[in-house]
């Protein structure tokens, strides 16, 4: 789920700059193309077979910022967006093919303090509230608020305009963040963040974040309190959101080695139904001196059998924390009661042209709860044809451990699937 991390996002088109104000226009616009050979019985909506379909989003709007004789800054942004999902909707049977809708994505104001207070750093302060999406870390637990359900019946309205892949709409409805620190050594945030996605049951969380910011790597504590949930909207997992506690540590960087890349997270969760965990350890190497710098990964992560991922997210292309193309999008698991080996390369034939391959072993924990085990292959290509457009073909073989009559998901059978999706954006 989500877009193409290299997407071309700074992009804009400059209305006005001068004394220290400037007002942007930008345009997002990204469709896609996907086939699935197989369909699943997630929602309990779909029927054996193949399905055809495609999503698309339009994001349209405003951003500037004004800055100051103190060198203090006020920013903000405004955007709409419009989105859609035709044919026969996912393959998951999240969206039907019907859906269409536009609405406020962006619209929120923030004060960065520039050099007010330069014990802190640059820009040491930094208050916003408004619309926005927010993320935490790498998005293990919190990028945004962008699952996107469609007008599917299941038992409420939970349609946010479908584009259900694509993810757009990633904004919390309602946010409040202040944050303490610059760009390097301690620095902290304190949050609230309320949800208006219903497939969310429209979770209100505090949230807090201690980090320290060195060259050699980036050490952080998050806290996260659950305020709230909408009981109607609610499933029986998420109605444990209202009180719940998590708490995670983390870690990220070279340590100083070049070409080196570790990655580490352990979260705990005091859910009303016990303690549920997860963690995962990575690390990935570039050969810099090889053609085509070529990168492997290796990861494992573990979600205990009740684990709330609460809003994770890609934030660092395809494969983060969306494992499997497949898997992570319509078959399941959907980081709850699983562990996971994944290995990934990319190359870089050429500056604009990045190809990889990535591959997920999924095993269940307690196969009595789901038995979503299988092993998935993806391959891809990330392509900048110019400065504006971007293209991402993708190809995936997932093959099931068991069929839905024997506790999978995968509707007819428990062969190899094969899912194929183009998407093509632009942004200015």
């Amino acid at each position: 789920m989500g877009v193409l991390t290299f997407s071309i996002e700074s992009r804009a088109y400059e209305l006005y700059n001068q004394d220290g104000r400037i007002l942007n226009a930008k345009v997002d616009a990204v469709f896609s193309l996907m086939h699935s050979d197989e369909n699943y019985a997630t929602t309990g909506t779909k029927d054996s077979g193949s399905s055809n379909w495609r999503e698309g989003f339009i994001k349209y709007g405003l951003n500037g910022s004004s800055k100051f004789q103190n060198q203090s800054s006020l920013y903000g942004a405004f955007s709409l967006l419009s989105s859609g999902t035709w044919g026969d909707g996912d393959a998951a049977g999240f969206t039907k093919g019907s859906e269409r809708r536009t609405a406020v994505e962006d619209a929120y104001l923030g004060w960065r303090s520039g050099s007010l207070f330069s014990s802190l750093g640059e820009n040491g302060i930094e208050i916003s509230a408004g619309r926005q999406e927010v993320i935490v870390g790498d998005g293990f637990l919190i990028k945004g608020d962008a699952l996107s359900l469609g007008a599917v019946d299941l038992g409420n309205n939970f349609d946010r305009g479908g584009a259900y892949y694509l993810a757009p709409r990633k904004a919390f409805d309602g946010t409040a963040v202040l944050r303490i620190g610059g760009e390097k050594g301690w620095r902290g945030d304190l949050m609230w963040l309320g949800s208006d996605n219903r497939a969310q049951a429209e979770t209100k969380l505090a949230v807090a974040t201690l980090e320290n910011v060195a060259d050699e790597g980036t050490l952080g504590l998050t806290y996260i309190k659950g305020l709230d949930v909408n009981e109607r909207f609610a499933t029986p997992f998420q109605s444990e959101r209202d009180g719940m506690q998590t708490v995670s540590l983390r870690g990220a960087g070279s340590l100083g080695i070049e070409n080196l890349n570790l990655a580490v997270e352990y979260a705990t969760q005091d859910r009303d139904n016990g303690r549920e965990n997860a963690w995962y350890m990575e690390g990935s190497w570039t050969f810099a001196s090889v053609p085509w710098s070529p990168k492997a990964t290796y990861r494992y992560s573990r979600f205990s059998e009740s684990f709330d991922p609460l809003f994770y997210g890609n934030s660092r292309g395809y494969g983060t924390w969306f494992q499997g193309e497949v898997a992570s999008n319509y078959a399941g698991p959907f980081n709850s009661n699983t562990r996971v080996h994944h290995v990934g390369l990319k190359v870089t034939p050429h500056e604009n042209l990045t190809i990889g391959a990535l591959y997920f072993d999924f095993d269940p924990i307690d196969r009595s709860l789901a038995n979503l085990g299988g092993r998935e292959l993806d391959i891809y290509a990330e392509v900048a044809v110019t400065d504006h457009v971007f293209i991402s073909p993708v190809l995936g073989l997932y093959k099931p451990d068991k069929a839905a009559s024997q506790g999978g998901s995968q509707l007819g059978n428990e062969s190899t699937n094969t899912y194929v999706q183009l998407i093509v954006g632009t942004s200015f």
